[in-house]
């Protein structure tokens, strides 16, 4: 968190990929650009990001409706809809609105309540960097810097997997939008700006364009 230059006693968080030109949402400086392109990437750093940490195959894994690998859109009363992702054995990832982690956390430890299991609840918000890359190409863009299988009948939409992107360990997440290619990608919030450079380089030769979330 830090002022926003020319602003008094006004706390701005910043994602730690740099954003030009740049404009404040939810008290969240971003990227003001709105890209056309077929292909395009996103600092979605802002949502918020709240971790859950339960027994592999319990009953906190029932109540959160979310088996290991999958996705699955869900409303958490004043949260509103988060995307839920299995994104490893026994850890779940929360995405919601920014400005809303406290609530999802909240709505998360209420569900869980009564599972009778020890079970962790964690922001992350702040310490991560969430990143959206959208078009057809983006299989190819991705295929460059991983060695997953992208193919739908290998991952289809709703798929969740943690393996290492452009040598970063990231959950990579297919999360399509309005029918078109989409995928969700999550690391350490010291790899970020990293990891936006290396999607870039990667898409050049296909015309990549940043774009605000």
């Amino acid at each position: 968190m830090s002022d926003r230059p020319g602003s008094v006693g006004v706390p701005i968080a910043r994602s730690p990929v740099a954003a030009s030109p740049a404009t404040v949402v939810a008290g969240w400086e971003v990227c003001a650009r709105v890209a056309t392109g077929a292909l395009t990437l996103a600092d979605e750093t802002p949502r918020a990001k709240v971790a859950v940490r339960a027994p592999f195959a319990g009953a906190a894994r029932d109540a959160l409706g979310v088996p290991f690998g999958r996705t699955r859109r869900t409303a958490l009363g004043a949260a509103g809809e988060v995307l839920l992702v299995g994104s490893g054995p026994g850890e779940w990832l929360a995405l919601g609105a920014p400005g809303t982690a406290g609530a999802v956390a909240a709505a998360l430890e209420e569900r869980l309540a009564g599972t009778g299991e020890f079970t962790s609840v964690l922001d992350l918000t702040h310490g991560r960097a969430l990143l959206r890359l959208r078009g057809a190409t983006s299989p190819a863009v991705l295929a460059g810097l991983c060695a997953i299988d992208l193919a739908d009948r290998v991952t289809p939409d709703g798929t969740a997997l943690r393996t290492s992107v452009a040598g970063v360990v990231t959950d990579v997440v297919r999360d399509d939008l309005v029918g078109t290619r989409s995928y969700l990608l999550h690391c350490e919030r010291s790899s970020g700006q990293y990891l936006f450079d290396a999607l870039l380089d990667a898409g050049s030769r296909s015309g990549i364009e940043v774009t605000g979330a």
